[in-house]
């Protein structure tokens, strides 16, 4: 997804109770990070899903989006589509991980990586578009 899709779903989309985490404000309920994971990735769906039935978009693994980085938001796309100008050597995370502290699993905070770089604590998530 784009960074605004995913930021859109782990949030909950229309649906949105304006939680912190992807789903609640107890990152225990939703989340795999440093002080519950032991170390590792765990098998998606173990946690509480969103309001939208998504598991895992808070924690378990950094989830690479179709974003180049930007600092921030200014001359961003309107639509939600994919910002690809820019730095794209560089690519927007979302989602924190297995080994961050439960304030980088907020559905509101941005992290990137270098595109060449691979790591153990990072995924993606598939979408796809629906037309009507």
């Amino acid at each position: 997804p784009t960074e605004a899709e995913w930021e859109y779903a782990a949030r909950g989309g229309r649906k949105r109770k304006g939680y912190q985490y992807a789903g609640s404000d107890s990152v225990r309920s939703v989340g795999w990070y440093d002080g519950n994971s032991g170390g590792e990735t765990h098998p998606v769906g173990q946690k509480r899903p969103n309001e939208l039935g998504l598991y895992d978009m808070s924690g378990n693994v950094d989830e690479w989006t179709q974003d180049c980085w930007n600092d921030d938001y200014q001359g961003a796309p309107a639509d939600g589509g994919a910002w690809e100008r820019r730095d794209c050597a560089v690519r927007v995370l979302r989602g924190g991980s297995w080994n961050n502290y439960p304030w980088f699993l907020r559905s509101a905070i941005r992290n990137r990586i270098t595109a060449g770089d691979r790591f153990i604590n990072d995924g993606f998530r598939l979408a796809r578009t629906l037309t009507p």
